[in-house]
């Protein structure tokens, strides 16, 4: 009697603990190597210490879960708690998820911090009107072009078949006679290797995880812009969580976000020490290739300012006074 008693306790007990875990789905869409991904597991883990188990994250890497375009709206309708999405992916839905694609608008970790600061009250209201929050920011390495060309000026690079992944780096092609396909980064490496694309603009980061030296060798050192990615959580999922949970999320949010931007600059050190290896040409664009990009960066601040209203102006204007 006392054996089915203490056997009954600990059912009990072991039901009760399962009941009080609560799982997490948390999609990404970039390798588990890449630093942004890295960051999430690191999240996820602070989070499952500071809850005792309580709260579990998986991270599903590489688009495994959602793909890219996917995964704002899994989160938006609860398909996954909480995700990692690239803001700018989404600027034809709303202007302000592009602002840090704008060429040379913030073209360097402190402007792009200053941005975000202008940007975050905006991202803030935005996703709580659907019934989204924004957990934290981190940007990419300053962006580069990589092509097998040589570029002195802009009208070197017409023709150029030139990876798209969002409407900012689509419109540049537009800008500077290139033709734009449309290709996720999990894409990007076959992209390559067929001659789908011969062209594209990102970060050292990416240029090392996609191993892009073996088809590309040069990159052009233009500083362009530093997109980030935004960690979004479910806001029905994150009220659900007792108070405690709520605060270890928050905290661990704040420690990735912090953790993130030191690891973007650390990254864009060691990334273009690792494409050198590989033998890419690291090179610092002549004094024409700059002039003609930073016209095109004002083209696309200007169309952007247009279709973005008063609250794009409102934005660029207390960024540029900070």
């Amino acid at each position: 009697m006392k054996l089915k008693l203490a056997l009954a306790v600990a059912a009990f007990a072991l039901a009760t603990q399962v009941s009080a875990q609560t799982k997490w789905d948390l999609p990404a869409a970039y390798p588990a190597s890449n630093f942004h991904t890295e960051n999430l597991v690191q999240f996820a883990s602070d989070v499952d210490k500071a809850t005792g188990g309580k709260l579990k994250i998986t991270v599903h890497a590489n688009a495994s879960l959602f793909k890219a375009p996917e995964i704002k709206r899994a989160v938006q309708g609860g398909q996954a708690q909480i995700g990692e999405i690239l803001l700018v992916n989404f600027e034809n839905e709303w202007k302000i998820f592009g602002a840090d694609g704008i060429p040379f608008l913030a073209d360097s970790y402190d402007e792009s911090m200053k941005l975000y600061k202008a940007q975050k009250p905006l991202l803030d209201k935005k996703l709580g009107e659907q019934g989204m929050m924004l957990l934290y920011a981190v940007p990419w390495p300053p962006q580069g072009i990589y092509t097998k060309r040589t570029l002195n000026s802009a009208a070197d690079m017409k023709g150029l078949k030139w990876r798209a992944y969002s409407p900012a780096t689509a419109r540049i092609a537009e800008l500077v006679g290139a033709q734009p396909v449309t290709v996720q980064a999990a894409e990007l490496s076959q992209a390559m290797a067929t001659g789908v694309v011969d062209s594209y603009m990102s970060s050292g980061s990416t240029g090392y995880d996609t191993k892009t030296y073996e088809h590309i060798k040069n990159w052009y050192d233009t500083q362009a812009w530093l997109p980030k990615n935004a960690v979004i959580v479910n806001k029905a999922a994150f009220d659900a969580l007792d108070k405690a949970a709520q605060a270890a999320v928050l905290k661990a949010g704040a420690e990735a976000e912090a953790r993130g931007w030191v690891m973007s600059k650390k990254v864009n050190t060691d990334m273009i020490d690792k494409l050198k290896a590989n033998g890419m040409n690291i090179i610092t664009p002549s004094a024409q290739l700059k002039t003609d990009m930073k016209k095109v960066g004002d083209t696309m601040l200007k169309e952007w300012l247009e279709k973005a209203g008063p609250e794009g102006q409102q934005m660029v204007d207390a960024y540029r006074k900070m």
